[in-house]
């Protein structure tokens, strides 16, 4: 017995390492991992396809069939990272794929939060004679965040990365930045970019940077994420290399509705979000991401200056910090890397843990989780113990909703169903 359960934990970690493959490009799938094995010998691999192509388990079980047979499937166990699909979205239920088969038993990671599974597919499949086992939950919600905020939280999985001198600067006061950080720590950053979504900066950065945002490996474009461009006011010339080719980029632009010159920038970028904004006011970052998350995006990495950080982490919207540090001094008349928090006591600081520190070369790389003000700010990821297959805890007495309540939860519950239309999952 012990040697079996180690076995399914072998399997469940190879599927975590296929679904870690396919990060960033699924959404707004999340990207699954999934084995079919037979005692130690692995018969097939799957990774989820992007969107209308088939998941993990279709995927693993058809290469399955191609290299060893059909009979080879029947009886066979099923590793996979998230709880197999039980409704017709692009693709059809992957609980009937795994049934059709002649699958075993299946050792499944986290359960699906998304109101068309949230169990179900583990209930069908136990309904359908299949052995379920269940193992590695947290490490399974930790590989699907992205997928699980927007589920949880209705907004992406937010990265923020800085880089900066040992004494916070990100730029010198006339404005040059290129480069602070040394090559290894560059590199690690166009990594991160490989891994998600979506790059998000502001107009600020844009303007000062005129950045490219594709992610480069040894001077060569690997891959090239949504990227999002944050500029309320539209003060980003067209002639920015975010808008180039003209036509092709895959750029998006949050922007103000009624923006002056929003029509010319429809013609450049591949999608305009403009947000309903009072006059005098920033774009509500809350509703901007809420907006992403109907859009499709599960992770965005946030990559902007000190105010856009400043900004975000005052609304509570980042989840994981990136910080490289140079071993070196800018002095107080650099730009500060972070803007204000507008903190009124050391009780309200952002507070990150756990704490990882690393070296990138001469660079220091610290990273972290920010520890979310407000219970409902953070998905449950590391530590999380899960109810299995749909059982709830005991409610206790309802208190009335406030008229802003109320409106919060129509704005809500239209974004599920936009996304539930969305999303194949």
């Amino acid at each position: 017995m012990k040697s079996a359960a180690a076995r399914d934990e072998r399997m469940l970690r190879e599927a975590l390492r296929l679904a870690a493959r396919g990060e960033g490009r699924t959404h707004p799938n999340p990207s699954v991992g999934a084995v079919v094995y037979r005692g130690d010998r692995v018969l097939g691999r799957g990774t989820t396809r992007p969107p209308g192509g088939p998941h993990a388990e279709v995927v693993a079980i058809d290469q399955a069939r191609r290299r060893h047979g059909e009979r080879s499937v029947r009886g066979a166990s099923l590793a996979v990272t998230l709880e197999p699909c039980d409704f017709h979205g692009r693709t059809g239920p992957c609980t009937e794929a795994i049934v059709e088969a002649g699958i075993g038993r299946v050792v499944g990671g986290c359960r699906d939060p998304h109101a068309s599974v949230s169990g179900r597919g583990y209930r069908r499949l136990r309904a359908r004679g299949i052995e379920v086992v269940r193992l590695l939950e947290d490490r399974c919600r930790e590989q699907h965040r992205g997928f699980i905020s927007v589920c949880e939280r209705q907004r992406p999985w937010v990265t923020l990365k800085l880089a900066t001198t040992l004494d916070g600067r990100i730029a010198l006061a006339g404005g040059e930045s290129r480069w602070i950080t040394g090559p290894a720590a560059r590199a690690w950053g166009h990594r991160l970019r490989e891994r998600v979504d979506a790059v998000l900066v502001g107009s600020e950065t844009a303007l000062a940077d005129d950045p490219e945002l594709t992610a480069r490996r040894d001077g060569r474009v690997v891959r090239r994420p949504i990227r999002i461009l944050l500029d309320g006011r539209l003060r980003v010339p067209r002639t920015a290399r975010l808008f180039q080719p003209p036509g092709e980029t895959r750029t998006w632009v949050l922007c103000r509705k009624g923006a002056r010159g929003i029509a010319r920038v429809r013609a450049q970028a591949e999608r305009v979000l403009a947000m309903p904004t009072p006059a005098g006011e920033r774009i509500d970052l809350q509703r901007a991401f809420e907006r992403l998350a109907v859009e499709g995006l599960t992770t965005v990495l946030v990559e902007g200056g000190g105010q856009l950080a400043a900004a975000l982490l005052r609304a509570d919207l980042v989840d994981e910090v990136h910080w490289m540090i140079a071993p070196s001094l800018m002095g107080s008349d650099g730009r500060p890397g972070l803007g204000p928090l507008g903190l009124e006591s050391l009780s309200e600081i952002v507070r990150i843990d756990p704490l990882e520190i690393r070296r990138r070369g001469p660079d220091l790389h610290v990273q972290g989780r920010v520890v979310h003000r407000s219970p409902g700010s953070g998905p449950r990821i590391e530590g999380a113990r899960r109810a299995v297959d749909g059982s709830r805890p005991r409610a206790g007495r309802r208190k009335k909703a406030t008229a802003g309540e109320v409106q919060e939860a129509r704005r809500s519950g239209r974004a599920r169903r936009a996304r539930k239309e969305r999303s194949t999952r």
